[in-house]
């Protein structure tokens, strides 16, 4: 399976509950870091190989670090306060 044949948005966590991704496409994407009691979102676009490979990795080779999870699951934790 190719990056072009994914349906996006793609959402993952890190299985530690401390970074969770929404994949926009397949060079844009959105963190929330939780750090303590912070929470740190970010949006980065994928310019470079080290960020591409990065993505590819969120969307196929994610299981080593990370568990898929769904929209409402994300959205929970960028609307819920630490």
């Amino acid at each position: 399976m190719n990056i072009e044949d994914i349906q996006f948005p793609v959402y993952r966590k890190y299985k530690n509950n401390k970074s969770y991704f929404k994949i926009i496409n397949p060079k844009l994407f959105e963190q929330i870091q939780i750090v303590g009691t912070k929470k740190i979102i970010s949006q980065t676009e994928a310019k470079l190989f080290p960020e591409m490979s990065f993505v590819r990795d969120l969307v196929f080779n994610y299981e080593e670090m990370a568990v898929e999870i769904d929209e409402g699951e994300y959205e929970g934790v960028m609307n819920e306060g630490l």
